[in-house]
């Protein structure tokens, strides 16, 4: 692991109808905030929403792929989801290097995803570990 604190990644996604369905297949989460249009009308969202797992989702690209990088699985993570994303939505993730262990492949991150508005739409802090090939 070559980071430091400090350093920043970014990575982007528009999400689509055709996520949340394949989400709800994989997961089984068919909420009907998700599905139901008529439901979601009656609620203070009143339009489909994203499912959260497919918010935070975009944070396992974004360590695994971006920064760290390869190799990379969270540890732990702390996170708030203080707006709704909903379908058709551009989020944006951003992390920040907080901390790294003085002796082991570690890192600790501030993380915040906002959507094209600019509004955050998940905040908080994960752990995450970087593995080598022996």
């Amino acid at each position: 692991m070559n980071v430091e604190v400090g350093q920043k990644a970014t990575r982007s996604i528009t999400l689509t109808a055709d996520h949340v369905k394949t989400f709800a297949e994989l997961t089984g989460d068919y909420n009907p905030l998700h599905f139901d249009k008529e439901f979601t009308e009656k609620t203070q969202f009143k339009e489909l929403v994203v499912q959260g797992g497919l918010t935070s989702g975009l944070l396992n690209a974004l360590v695994a792929m971006d920064m760290p990088g390869p190799g990379t699985v969270f540890m732990s993570q702390n996170y708030k989801y203080p707006a709704p994303v909903f379908i058709g939505d551009t989020i944006t993730a951003e992390a920040e290097i907080l901390k790294t262990h003085r002796s082991k492949p570690m890192a600790q991150l501030r993380i915040v995803i906002t959507r094209q508005t600019g509004e955050k739409v998940l905040e908080g802090e994960a752990w995450c570990y970087t593995f080598s090939p022996d």
